[in-house]
């Protein structure tokens, strides 16, 4: 079961990336009768995010290792980078980035004009894609792990 909804959880992160991607331009680009497609980029980032959230959670509380080792004693963890990336780091960027995600279309929604909701997506929506891009354990780092899982 671990090894599943790891991969999913690891595959997932790529259409979330995408999402975040396709969020910034559509919204940097916004112009004449672009508000739908703004909005339906800003759900598909929500969305994937969610489900992440959801598989991230599930890892972290009942299938991880790393974390069920960490969790036991978390200052052995704050020691050892690897364990404290994904027991504190990783799960607070990944976090952060489906927080700010919700609350830009919140804030975005409440904007006076369409200048006031460009800027709040883009400023969230940017904030949101700089922590997953922070929060991923990439290749080559002490706590990298493989692009794509198999």
């Amino acid at each position: 079961m671990y090894s599943a909804v790891l991969i999913v959880h690891s595959w997932i992160r790529w259409l979330a990336l995408v999402a975040g991607a396709g969020a910034m331009l559509v919204v940097s680009r916004e112009g004449e009768g672009s508000a739908r497609r703004v909005d339906r980029w800003g759900l598909l980032l929500m969305m994937t995010l969610d489900v992440q959230l959801l598989l991230g959670l599930l890892l972290y509380f009942v299938l991880s290792p790393f974390t069920t080792e960490a969790l036991k004693d978390m200052g052995a963890a704050m020691r050892n980078p690897a364990l404290r990336f994904f027991a504190v780091e990783h799960v607070t960027m990944m976090l952060a980035a489906v927080v700010l995600v919700h609350v830009g279309r919140v804030l975005a929604r409440k904007a006076g004009g369409a200048d006031e909701k460009r800027m709040r997506l883009l400023i969230c929506f940017g904030l949101a894609l700089f922590a997953m891009l922070a929060g991923m354990p990439w290749p080559g780092l002490a706590n990298g792990r493989p692009l794509f899982r198999v």
